[in-house]
Order: structure tokens, then sequence, then C-alpha cells
């Protein structure tokens, strides 16, 4: 198979690996991109805070998801970099069942509870209806994103990220024409932009699940591949479940955030929703490079190419901090031209304070660009806690200043803006000194 990253020039290989990645999800990224620009023009500002909110709660059942498959795409990598095709079909049957399972599970929990959700989320009273009618639909999109993000994590960690490119490019342009036939052509309200994005997401789940049956025949599961060893499972779920909580924390901590500025009202859930898929879209290419690095370093972890894995690290703080340098320059400067796409002009409250929120946040973006790396850092080379410590730390700090901070009168709701940044400097912090005085323990490769 090809996309083998132990080979061949470290940056040239490492970037060619990770454009790809980067190019696919700013495309999934035009999935709410285009809910929220369809909805917050043609259906006014409180179908925009409804879709808003139920972005961050879906980023956070979606985190789940993804986190179990970033975990399992770990060990495929590492199986892939030593040349074990036994070993890496066994992890995909068991990760397969195990992650699915859970995804059944999540689906008909969040349909059974999803009164108790928005309410646990504190949407105002004239937003619960529209916000019910957008998540039932919403919710029925969950197997599909379990299967693009687990066919997408096993062909990245074999080496192709340019499969996952295409399927997402499709849905994502699909995702676009039914949202203006269901909103504006049928007039179907807010259900009509989740019907258009869960049709999207079917089409690039089922559609990546087949590709890989059909082109790569030495990842399909035979008979033999069918059972589950307790040291396989064990590997997994270490993986899995730890990057899973990772991912999830993280997004709880989002979550949490979210029903705190729900209580400030519809002018500032409005403006965070808009603001915060711009900052989402922004620092996502440097997001999606983390995770191409941590392939990168798992292939050569499990290949036991150390001097490679040093040479990428040092590579990937250059690439990482110079995007974000650029990107935090063009988000300050232009942070209401970007408000603007996405909001009336008319409504110069809520682009006031989007904009605000866009021009603390984006001055730290190497803040969270940092953290990506180490994410991704500690989860190839077999230590997903340490991504977990991370993740705490960050949002931890977040939450907890967040609620503090607000609540002074003076500072109010720039102080949730200004907890985001400083959750991210000070796990940056903590996971640089790790590495520093681990530097050696974390080097002794799997089988020495």
């Amino acid at each position: 198979m090809k996309g083998d990253l132990t080979r061949g020039p470290i940056m040239k290989t490492m970037l060619c690996f990770a454009i790809p990645m980067i190019l696919g999800n700013l495309l999934q990224q035009c999935y709410n991109i285009a809910d929220t620009l369809i909805v917050g023009r043609y259906l006014g500002s409180n179908a925009l805070a409804a879709v808003g909110s139920s972005f961050t709660l879906m980023t956070f059942l979606t985190s789940i998801l993804l986190g179990l498959c970033l975990g399992s795409g770990a060990v495929f990598s590492i199986r892939f970099g030593q040349r074990d095709e036994k070993g890496l079909k066994e992890g995909m049957f068991a990760s397969f069942i195990l992650i699915g399972a859970l995804t059944i599970i999540l689906n008909i929990l969040s349909l059974c509870f999803i009164d108790q959700i928005i309410s646990f989320l504190q949407v105002p009273l004239e937003l619960r209806g529209m916000m019910h009618d957008y998540l039932m639909v919403i919710f029925s999109g969950i197997v599909a994103t379990f299967l693009y993000n687990y066919f997408a994590s096993l062909l990245r960690a074999v080496g192709n990220s340019i499969i996952p490119l295409i399927f997402l490019a499709v849905s994502a342009i699909l995702n676009i024409v039914l949202d203006l036939w269901f909103v504006i052509g049928l007039q179907r309200g807010v259900a009509g932009a989740g019907e258009a994005t869960v049709i999207a997401q079917y089409v690039s789940g089922i559609g990546i699940a087949i590709c890989t049956w059909i082109k790569y025949p030495k990842l399909r599961i035979t008979k033999q591949d069918c059972h589950l060893r307790l040291s396989c499972i064990k590997e997994i779920s270490n993986f899995s479940v730890l990057t899973c909580a990772q991912q999830s924390v993280m997004n709880l901590g989002i979550l949490m955030v979210q029903g705190l500025i729900n209580s400030f009202g519809t002018t500032i859930m409005a403006a965070f929703a808009a603001a915060v898929k711009i900052d989402s879209f922004a620092y996502m290419p440097v997001q999606d490079f983390g995770n191409a690095f941590s392939t990168f370093i798992a292939q050569n972890y499990g290949a036991k190419e150390e001097k490679r894995i040093q040479e990428g690290l040092k590579g990937a703080i250059i690439a990482a901090f110079v995007f974000c340098i650029i990107i935090s320059l063009g988000v300050f400067i232009f942070a209401k031209e970007l408000m603007m796409i996405f909001i009336d002009g008319s409504e110069t409250t809520i682009i006031s304070e989007g904009v605000r929120y866009l021009r603390i946040e984006g001055a730290f973006y190497c803040g969270i660009g940092c953290l990506f790396l180490l994410y991704g850092f500690y989860r190839a080379l077999g230590k997903p806690g340490m991504s977990l410590v991370l993740t705490i730390v960050s949002l931890g700090t977040r939450v907890l200043l967040a609620y503090v901070l607000s609540a002074i009168p003076a500072i109010g709701v720039v102080g949730i803006w200004w907890s985001v940044p400083i959750g991210w400097i000070l796990a940056d912090m903590i996971g640089l000194i790790y590495y520093k005085i681990k530097k050696k323990a974390l080097f002794v490769f799997q089988n020495d």
C-alpha cells in the first residue's frame, strides 16, 4: 500500500500528507458555515442563535466519535509503520465493533433526552422550539458521522489523505445546494438546514466506506480477522477511550461555556454563533496539521525512526507558528468584514460583540497551534493520557475563568472571551515542560 511516511524528505512528506487533510476539514466546516450563512440571512437572528447553540452541542457529540476514531487511527498508523498487516486488520475489526456499538447508544440517548439537553444549555424559551426541530433532524446523522470519521482515520493512518478530501468536497457542495433548496426554495426553516446537512453526511459516510472496500483490497476484513483478542481490545481501548476523553472533555468545556453565553441573551448568542464559526475556520488548518503530524510521528514511531521524529517535530513547530501568525493578523484586521459575512450590517450590536471576540481569540492562535501539535505528538507516542491532561488544564481553566470573570460586572461577557487564550497558554507551558523532563523516556519504542 502507498502512503509510507517513514521515507522521503520529511517536511515535503508531511506537508503533502497534511494539505489534503487541511482542505478536507475546511470543506467540512462548510457544513455549518452554510447553515449559519443561509439561516442568518434568510431566517433571522433567532434562528441563527438556535442553530449556533446546536452547533456547539453537535461538536461535542461528534468529538466523542472523532476521538475514538483518532485513537484507533494512532494504533493503525503504528501497525502500518511496523508492517504488521495482521495486527492492523485485527485492530480495524475491534475498533469498528466497539465504536459502532457506542455510536448506536449515543444516538438513542441523544434522541431520548433532547428536551433535557436543551434545558441544560439554558436556551431562551423563544428559541427552544426551533432548536428542538433542528436537533431532531441533526441527531439522525450521528451514524453517518461515525462512518466517515472511522474510514477517514483508517485511510489517513495508511497515508491516504486524498480520498477523505474527495468525499468531503462532494458532500460539502451537496450540503450547500440542498441548504439553498430546502431553506429558501421549500421554506422548511431550520429543519430544512438540518436535513441538508444530514443527507450530505450520509453521502460522505457511505461513499467513503464503499470506496475503501473497492480501492483497498488489503484492508478488507476476512473471516479470519473477525475475532476479538483481549490484548487487541485493550490497546484499542487505551488509545481510543483516552483520545475520546480528550476530545469530549475539550468540547464539554465549550458546551458548558455555551450555557453561560446563552444566559447573556440572544444578541450575545448570535454574535458567538457567527464568531465561533470564523474562529474555528481560522485555526482549523493548524488543527488538521496537528493530526497529520500525529500520523507522521506514529508511523515513524512504529518503524523506530527517532531521527525522523525529531526532525519532523522541529519542522512542524516552525510551519505551525508561521501559519498562526499570518492567520492572527488576518482575523484581527478583518474581524468586522468577516462578521458581516454572516450578520446583516444593520445588526451593529451583534457585529461589535463578534469583533471583540475575534480580536481577543485571534491574537493568540499560536497558543492553540502549539497545543494541537502537543496533542498529536503525545497521542502518536502512545501517551494519549498526556493529551487528556493538557485538555483538562486548557478547558478547566477556560470554564473556571469564564464563570468567575463574567460574574464581575466591570468585566462581563468579555471575561469569557479572555478565558480561552489563557487556558491555551497554560496548557502549552505544561506540555513543553513535560517534554523537556521526559524526553528520553518518550522514545522507548514498542518491542524494544
